[in-house]
């Protein structure tokens, strides 16, 4: 009797020693990585780099210029960023959509927006550097996602130091 239930514990102790071997090879990195797949979507500029940014100074931005270089329409469905200090804005014909900001953090609104084969828009990045407090102090980098509808992903990239 006390020979099975050594077996048994020594069962139960592997079995999970072995669940949490395998939960921690299946840890991914918190670094975004690009997964998704090529899009017809093209940006003159993928990075921005604000330089030295102070948190009294409030919000900073930057426009990039998405082109869709293929011959056919662009649907673009959804815009996210990767953080809930920064949002995004597309430009179309004077009007502002968004704000599109993170996944999971409320809601995001369908971007929804059709850019023709040829044709550019705008896209405003907004960064709050004192989303973060105290804390934000020192270089950020975050990231805008634009999907379109065949799955293709453009990433577009804003860093800074952040100062008191």
């Amino acid at each position: 009797m006390k020979t099975k239930t050594i077996i048994i514990g020594a069962v139960i102790v592997l079995g999970i020693i072995g669940l949490m071997w395998w939960g921690w090879g299946n840890q991914t990195a918190d670094i975004p990585k690009d997964y998704g797949a090529a899009s017809a979507l093209l940006a003159s500029e993928k990075l921005y780099d604000f330089g030295s940014i102070s948190m009294k100074d409030g919000l900073v931005n930057h426009i990039f210029k998405i082109t869709n270089s293929s011959d056919k329409d662009v649907l673009v469905k959804k815009i996210v960023t990767s953080c809930m200090c920064t949002e995004a804005y597309i430009e179309s014909e004077g009007k502002e959509k968004g704000p599109f900001s993170m996944e999971g953090m409320g809601y995001v609104p369908p971007a929804n927006e059709t850019i023709k084969a040829g044709e550019s828009r705008n896209v405003k990045v907004v960064y709050d550097p004192n989303a973060h407090g105290p804390a934000g102090v020192g270089a950020i980098g975050r990231l805008v996602y634009i999907t379109d509808a065949a799955g293709g992903e453009l990433q577009l990239e804003i860093k800074a130091l952040v100062t008191p």
